[in-house]
């Protein structure tokens, strides 16, 4: 279980003396807790699902503000959200190749007999829920978009 082993890392952190290793998990470990009192969970720990589209959450949090630092000249703050994304990025999935998510595409397409573009919304989330997770949903708009081109 993901969320166990990041609560376990925690204490490897604080013995490491690693600050944004620390701040990173730590902010994860909130975001768990806050996920399962607004869906009012009492279990122990959140599934590997869940856990997965938290982090996924907090990696476009940290996109966007390495974008907005950027733009604003705060290079140190844009550096430090890149070290945590970086951390983030540790507790995913690895990603899919284009190359797969457009087999799957194709294959979605004749399944759902898409012909045009007024059903891309339909394919592309058809796509996401085969891909599980595994794809980033701009690369999957990007690749279904192409077949209708």
């Amino acid at each position: 279980m993901i969320h166990q082993t990041i609560k376990e890392q925690l204490k490897d952190a604080m013995r490491a003396m690693d600050a944004i290793l620390l701040s990173t998990i730590r902010g994860l470990l909130t975001a768990f807790t806050n996920e399962m009192i607004a869906k009012g969970l009492n279990d122990e720990f959140l599934t590997d699902e869940q856990v997965i589209t938290i982090i996924k959450r907090q990696v476009k949090q940290r996109n966007e503000a390495i974008e907005q630092f950027t733009k604003g000249s705060r290079n140190d703050l844009a550096d430090k959200e890149k070290l945590e994304l970086e951390i983030l990025k540790k507790y995913l999935p690895e990603e899919m190749s284009e190359g797969d998510i457009k087999v799957i595409a194709e294959k979605k397409k004749a399944e759902l007999n898409v012909t045009d573009k007024t059903k891309l919304g339909v394919l592309v989330g058809a796509v996401m829920k085969k891909t599980k997770g595994k794809a980033d949903g701009n690369v999957v708009k990007k690749i279904v978009e192409a077949l209708f081109v």
